[in-house]
């Protein structure tokens, strides 16, 4: 049953620095909770230079910030070359601390990184804990290898500084397939905070199916955001025209942040061969996934949660530099049976990918192989705000009856 809480405020920050992938789990999360509860407006901040391509629920809105690009080698650069990278982090730090200030939220759940990108939430986080905001680190339920997270949160006395600062820790994933602070060493502070609330679980939008959806059984081959992703769009070109008799038409989104240099050679190469379809980018990759016969994938979060949602064969090919996030959680998910996968080297051999494309659609689907995993993070995550704003509401009546 939807519950009211009249004008009560949650505040979203998402750092964007590469794919979609921080976005698209606020936006998931923000379109739950205003389904649930009257009266909530949530504000998502936000880098992604595509914000504005999705579309938001009524009482969901974003507040761009200036964007800042993370390239393949793990530096930083603005989008707007004319402006030095110390004022745009001057720039993206100052509207996040007037955002706060003027919107005043209930609660402030900071997605993924915890002081922000280069530190750049500290100071909204100190100023909203003086005011009373519930404030919640939201984590994936992998960040990446332990001892590539524990040299980057060294440098800024992270662990320490969680500790601190939030109320609430959120890994979106359930306890039993990994933990994201796996070989730190972790503060009481900081692991007497941490819930496993579950996989976000994705929903289609039940509203006209999109114009790029083909018609007939089709595999759908996705590398997210599209960044780093051209390679795999290759290896299954290189596929259908080693193995003409696929079975299955591939529809391939190449993700609006692959260059464009990339994009171009993709779609030529596309067109000489039978059976692909090649599209840029769809902000409903919900529908998209929920159509296929089976996916192609890098092994992001959001496309994994669409696979376990949707219950679809999946082929994951994860990235492996300079982060190793993906290949943790394909391999994790391998050894529960959910996925197959290659690794990139392997997906490069053409006969070995057009194999493994052969077979995809016929092994079982993530319900088969591992029944009891459920998805729950958005009820969960839901009962926790609602929780929390009733809590926060019976106290305030408490300080006006006195």
């Amino acid at each position: 049953m939807m519950r009211r809480f009249e004008h009560a405020r949650i505040l979203m920050y998402s750092h964007d620095t590469f794919g979609l992938g921080h976005l698209r789990r606020c936006r998931t999360i923000a379109h739950a909770l205003v389904e649930d509860y009257r009266g909530l407006s949530i504000l998502i901040v936000s880098g992604s230079t595509i914000a504005g391509a999705f579309e938001y629920k009524a009482r969901v809105d974003f507040v761009k910030i200036p964007s800042v690009i993370k390239l393949r080698n793990g530096e930083y650069t603005p989008l707007d070359r004319h402006i030095d990278l110390q004022e745009t982090l001057v720039m993206r730090e100052s509207i996040l601390k007037h955002t706060a200030e003027t919107f005043q939220p209930d609660i402030f759940i900071v997605d993924k990184e915890p002081l922000g990108w280069h530190g750049e939430v500290e100071k909204t986080l100190t100023y909203l804990k003086a005011k009373g905001t519930m404030l919640v680190l939201g984590l994936r339920e992998v960040m990446d290898a332990p001892y590539l997270l524990e040299a980057e949160w060294k440098k800024r006395d992270v662990l320490r500084k969680v500790g601190q600062l939030y109320d609430a820790i959120w890994v979106y994933g359930p306890a039993d397939f990994y933990n994201p602070l796996t070989g730190l060493d972790v503060p009481k502070s900081v692991s007497s905070k941490m819930d496993f609330v579950g996989f976000l679980q994705r929903h289609i939008s039940h509203d006209e199916l999109p114009d790029h959806r083909p018609e007939g059984e089709y595999i759908l081959v996705t590398p997210g955001g599209g960044g780093d992703g051209a390679e795999l769009i290759h290896n299954v070109l290189d596929a259908y025209r080693h193995e003409p008799e696929l079975k299955y038409q591939a529809l391939v989104v190449l993700g609006p942040y692959m260059p464009a240099r990339q994009r171009q050679k993709l779609i030529r190469k596309g067109k000489k061969i039978d059976r692909i379809r090649i599209i840029e980018f769809d902000n409903r990759m919900e529908d998209l996934v929920s159509g296929a016969k089976a996916v192609v994938a890098m092994g992001g979060y959001n496309t994994y949660c669409e696979i376990l949602s949707f219950d679809k064969p999946a082929l994951i090919v994860p990235r492996i530099r300079p982060r190793e996030e993906q290949l943790i959680r394909t391999r994790r998910a391998v050894e529960l049976g959910l996925v197959d996968m290659l690794l990139p080297e392997e997906a490069a051999d053409a006969a070995r990918m057009a194999r493994a494309l052969s077979a995809l659609p016929g092994r079982p689907r993530p319900s088969q192989a591992s029944p009891g995993l459920l998805l729950e993070g958005l009820t969960n995550i839901s009962v926790k705000i609602g929780d929390w704003l009733e809590r926060k509401s019976h106290q305030s009546l408490s300080v006006v009856e006195r």
